[in-house]
């Protein structure tokens, strides 16, 4: 019988809050088994194994960065826009490096469109149009907002960034300055 008080929803975000304390890689079904002193079978009516839980951690960090982003977003347009995004994203990693790490987990097609990476999408592709993108520039745009937001937010967590000056908040509202000059002048192909 598994113990009293364990439940999918409980165990996952146990497992999100370790994904913080010792990183994503780090999280298996034995270590979360070891934090509720119970045996590793005692989970696996609750999840099937590593990997779904892996999963279940990479689904609810997309959800808490796209609820984030929707509150951040909403009635801004443009830069301001952009920049609440950019934001959201930042923040979150310095706050939850586990779960931030989980929602850049790789999951199957089925479980993807199921997922609230559909909502990040949406919303980045929302703030495009106030920039006036059309297909195919607006998938490259998305794309390199992504690539530039995971890229800074990696670098400098791994304290790429902290030998020398200026400060980081500096360059990265220089680097917010630059992607919306770039986005407002759109190279033609």
């Amino acid at each position: 019988m598994a113990r009293a008080g364990l439940t999918p929803e409980r165990l996952t975000r146990a497992g999100a809050d370790l994904a913080d304390e010792v990183g994503f890689d780090h999280v298996t079904a034995s270590a979360l088994a070891r934090r509720f002193d119970v045996k590793v079978a005692s989970l696996y009516s609750h999840v099937r194994n590593s990997q779904d839980l892996r999963t279940r951690i990479a689904l609810l960090a997309l959800e808490e960065l796209a609820d984030r982003a929707s509150e951040a977003v909403a009635g801004r347009a443009g830069k301001d826009a952009l920049s609440a995004l950019a934001n959201v994203y930042r923040d979150y990693a310095r706050e939850h490096p586990g779960r931030y790490e989980a929602a850049q987990f790789r999951l199957d097609p089925e479980t993807a469109a199921a997922s609230a990476g559909v909502r990040h999408a949406r919303m980045t592709r929302a703030i495009l149009r106030g920039y006036d993108l059309a297909e195919p520039d607006q998938t490259h745009a998305v794309r390199l907002l992504g690539s530039v937001f995971h890229g800074y937010v990696t670098l400098e967590m791994g304290g790429g960034f902290s030998h020398s000056a200026p400060d980081t908040q500096e360059t990265w509202t220089r680097t917010l300055d630059a992607l919306d000059a770039l986005l407002r002048n759109w190279p033609a192909p």
